[in-house]
């Protein structure tokens, strides 16, 4: 039997059954693609996620333009050996490819359509809100000007997407 502290009783019968005690292994952290070309931006999002969370359970890649996010998600040159993001924070406005076609190229892909993309930008245009849903974005955010707000909001995005729902596995 096991005692009320959690020992095994050495002298209890167990008819057999074998007890076995595993460790509890700490949860592997997430995986977090940033694909910002704003300075400011990143450096406030690596900020309010260590705030959030003390930075024990997260990693976050960042890529500063969309040819270069295609190419870590295809693990193309110089990107091998990237690990698959959790989650991606995508903004629209970006060098190179344009956000909406990073976006259309993740979600016409069966190996990251999965990955949960937030649209995270400065638009606050109509069209480019039913641009990111009608590409299965899997929300439309816009950055906030304040800095208190962006750092609030990004507290949001980890509470609920790190925290409260349930990710997909990699297919890998």
């Amino acid at each position: 039997m096991i005692t009320q502290n959690g020992a095994i009783n050495p002298s209890a019968k167990f008819a057999g059954y074998l007890i076995f005690v595993s460790m509890i292994k700490e949860k592997k952290p997430y995986q977090i693609l940033l694909v910002e070309d704003n300075p400011g931006d990143v450096a406030l999002t690596h900020l309010a996620f260590q705030q959030q969370n003390g930075g024990k359970n997260f990693q976050i890649s960042v890529i500063s333009d969309g040819e270069e996010a295609l190419a870590y998600l295809k693990r193309k040159n110089p990107y091998e050996y990237a690990v698959r993001p959790d989650l991606i924070l995508l903004d629209l406005h970006l060098p190179k490819i344009d956000g909406s076609e990073v976006l259309k190229e993740i979600k016409e892909d069966p190996k990251t359509r999965q990955i949960p993309v937030i649209v995270l930008t400065t638009s606050n245009h109509e069209q480019d809100v039913n641009m990111a849903y009608s590409l299965h974005a899997n929300c439309f955010v816009r950055k906030p000007l304040e800095f208190d707000a962006f750092i609030q909001l990004i507290q949001l995005i980890d509470e609920f997407w790190l925290t409260t729902v349930q990710l997909p596995s990699s297919p890998e």
